[in-house]
């Protein structure tokens, strides 16, 4: 593939009389080939869900399943990146390039977020095979230094067999306020927060007019739709009606509602009668023993957490409505996967950020927390949940996001919905199935051939196994018997029913003690066993009782391993040598024009003393506006001139504003404005230990100074400067202020009134 072209069926001859026209046939699908619609959400546990037992209401997953099959033993990879890349790729995500996420890739073929051309994507195969294709939402696949506005663009969802992709860039964005594109075009939102804008609703808003548009034109054409939200990922942002559904209903807490959740699991039938409920992991808090401003906080973070899933249901619930209203549903293959991993524990104890903020100097402190919980779910908070909720959203399983050594990381739910090819429906399915079996029972649903070459490529053979054996036959056995786990070093094998796990660190501890995460010592990591075929959640370890069968597995995982290059395990990212644009250079120019400039192809200014020059035209004496800025409200810089002033914004995690405004207003006629900030101190090599420098904080305290045509018109020293780059996706602008805000002085975009000649950053030695 592609197929070759196609034989002139016409004639040529000397004249045109004699000659007979013939344009080349499309290509077409196979007879009967359904539309494909491929759902994923995001950060969602086992058990969140009601359809798997959750107190989260969700009725439109309720209504698919009931019409449809439930699979409650199938897997994805335990992290973002690499369960996409899996799914979409039909292979191992150590395959694809995508061992750990594309944020923290690194100089080896597995692990450096370079999707490799011998794993040709759904998108592209099915394309090649008379599909059209779309994907919508979060795509957290194209290496960080190729999402700018000069690309290249071979690893974005249009170089991959997607004709059309609306959606965001790596792992988060803010639900109020995304940093969104248009197939490689960087677009901004058509609304603002306070007019009812949400990032899912624009989805699906998008979605269902490509689906309308689709209809119009080629009705009779077979379509992919792959849509991806960023829900339920933080930030949880949600409306505040869907929050107020929830005031009370997690007063119980985290112990309670696991049992809660586990009952109903029991009753639903989606698990088996047998299976027990594991015990809660040291190191994570009784809910008992918690303050009652704790408990106060932490019920408030699920309430908002469970509204951010009953909304995208609802919102999800609507493009499948759309389907109903084109008479499309009975001729569409819909695939749900409620979560690319287990419930996040990325919020720490506490429940903050998802990032490295906690790192850097973020206050997450409860009572900090506290004086904002009506913030929760707004514009105005980058939110989590305490770690404490993924686990009981993780029922009845151990562990949860990131660790793949355990079903509490790896197990979600998946829904089928096919009519007409279903052999009964609201039922459950209990074969082993992995998000690398999705590619290949697309492909076996649309009578499509995987091929031997794309593009002049050899193709790696599909990993996954076909599931439409189970969509007829309840009793068809497994056909995927075996499958490694690996993430971060916790790693699994599971054959024939069994599991060997070695579980490295508990999640919530990611970002707070990296020396940890990236420990080595691999060789003394303790192992557990389960014979998973009798025991459901993982609940009993035989590693004692049975080491000879301990040593075999562990033997396959080795096995396995070499054949999908897992090793070196956790390989130390170094994110400062990504092949970045802007590696080895100290000095930068930006003209007028310039915006939605992501962070990796930018200088890294929060660790160093560096200047920022800007020229610009103030002859009316009417200047406003931003000079430039990059971050937003939850962190970042800006230079700008308000009131006839130039200031500068220092905005440290959205809880530390600091501000030099200018003694004098501007002149008038051209003007150079410089801003000057030394570093109090830098980090030492023996400082850094063994880790990255990228790795290592990025906040440092220092003065800043504002100058005016070379005369000093504030200065003042800042407690802290960097870090933002870790807490989102939001960009440099010059001219303007995209996405959110770095300065409640302003609304966004506060475009300068003026011309903005030309903006240069120096940094120092």
């Amino acid at each position: 593939m592609p197929h070759p072209e196609p034989a002139f069926s016409g004639v040529v001859a000397d004249t045109r009389e004699k000659s007979t026209p013939a344009f080349p046939a499309p290509v077409l699908a196979a007879k009967g080939a359904p539309n494909v619609i491929l759902i994923l959400l995001d950060d969602v546990g086992f058990s969140a869900s009601s359809t798997f037992g959750g107190a989260a209401q969700t009725p439109e997953l309720d209504r698919l399943a009931a019409r449809g099959l439930r699979y409650n033993q199938f897997h994805t990879t335990a992290l973002c990146s690499p369960t996409r890349a899996s799914l979409l790729t039909g292979r191992n995500q150590h395959q694809v390039g995508f061992g750990n996420l594309a944020d923290v890739a690194t100089g080896y073929p597995a692990y450096n977020s370079i999707w490799k051309n011998e794993s040709a994507s759904i998108a592209r195969v099915l394309r090649l095979n008379g599909y059209s294709t779309a994907a919508f939402g979060k795509w957290h696949n194209t290496p960080l230094w190729e999402i700018s506005p000069v690309g290249p663009f071979d690893h974005w969802p249009t170089g991959f067999g997607f004709e059309y992709f609306y959606g965001f860039q790596a792992g988060e964005t803010s639900q109020w306020e995304p940093q969104l594109y248009r197939n490689t075009v960087a677009v901004e939102p058509t609304k603002k927060p306070e007019q009812g804008y949400h990032l899912t609703s624009d989805l699906v808003d998008d979605a269902v007019k490509w689906l309308h548009n689709h209809e119009a034109v080629a009705p009779e054409k077979p379509f992919f739709l792959y849509f991806a939200t960023g829900a339920t990922h933080a930030p949880h942002h949600v409306p505040k009606e869907w929050i107020d559904k929830y005031k009370g209903r997690f007063d119980q807490g985290w112990d309670r509602l696991r049992e809660e959740n586990f009952a109903r699991q029991k009753a639903l039938g989606v698990i088996p009668a047998n299976a027990k409920l594991t015990a809660r992991p040291e190191g994570l808090p009784a809910w008992e023993s918690l303050t009652a401003d704790q408990r106060r906080l932490f019920a408030h973070q699920m309430e908002v957490y469970s509204a951010f899933l009953s909304h995208t249901d609802h919102e999800v619930g609507r493009l499948l409505k759309a389907l109903d209203d084109e008479g499309r549903a009975a001729d569409t293959l819909i695939l749900y996967i409620v979560g690319d991993n287990g419930g996040s524990a990325e919020g720490g104890l506490n429940g903050s950020d998802s990032n490295l903020g906690t790192l850097q100097g973020s206050n997450t402190e409860v009572a900090f927390q506290s004086q904002h919980l009506s913030d929760l779910g707004s514009p105005l908070f980058d939110n989590h949940y305490a770690a404490g909720w993924s686990w009981a959203t993780t029922t009845p399983f151990q562990w949860m996001k990131q660790i793949a050594s355990h079903f509490g990381g790896t197990r979600n739910p998946l829904v089928v919905s096919w009519p007409g090819h279903l052999r009964e429906t609201q039922a459950i399915r209990s074969q082993f199935g992995h998000v690398n079996d999705i590619a290949p029972t697309i492909y076996a649903a649309a009578g499509v051939t995987f091929p031997e070459k794309v593009d002049g490529v050899a193709q790696l053979p599909l990993e996954g196994v076909s599931l439409l054996p189970s969509f007829a036959d309840p009793s068809a056995k497994s056909a995927h018997r075996e499958q490694y786990f690996e993430i971060f070093g916790n790693r699994a094998i599971y054959k024939d029913g069994w599991v060997a796990g070695a579980r490295r660190y508990a999640p919530w501890e990611a970002f707070t003690n990296l020396p940890r995460l990236f420990r080595g010592g691999f060789e003394n990591d303790r192992w557990e066993l389960y014979h998973v075929d009798e025991d459901f959640s993982e609940a009993r370890d035989l590693a004692e009782q049975n080491p000879e069968k301990l040593a075999e597995l562990k033997a396959e995982f080795d096995r396995e391993a070499r054949r999908n290059a897992v090793y070196p395990l956790v390989p130390i990212p170094e994110p400062d040598k990504f092949p970045s644009p802007a590696s080895g250079k100290s000095h930068f120019v930006f003209y007028d024009g310039v915006e939605r400039l992501p962070t990796r192809v930018l200088p890294e200014i929060g660790a160093r003393s560096h200047k920022i020059t800007a020229v610009i035209d103030n002859d009316d004496g009417k200047a406003e506006g931003v000079i430039i800025a990059e971050g937003g409200r939850h962190g970042g810089y800006s230079l700008y001139v308000k009131d006839g002033r130039p200031s500068y914004q220092n905005n440290l995690f959205g809880q530390t504003l600091e501000k030099l405004v200018a003694s004098k207003p501007l002149p008038r006629g051209r003007v150079t404005i410089v801003y000057e900030f030394d570093v109090d101190f830098s980090l030492t090599e023996a400082a850094k230990g063994l880790l990255s420098s990228a790795l290592v904080a990025k906040a440092r305290p220092g003065v800043g100074r504002l100058t005016v045509n070379g005369e000093e018109v504030a200065s003042s020293h800042l407690s802290l400067f960097g870090g933002f780059r870790s807490i989102g996706t939001e960009t440099l602008d010059i001219g303007k202020d995209l996405g959110s805000p770095v300065s409640s002085d302003y609304d966004s975009p506060f475009a300068f009134a003026g011309r903005v000649e030309k903006v240069e950053i120096d940094l120092k030695k």
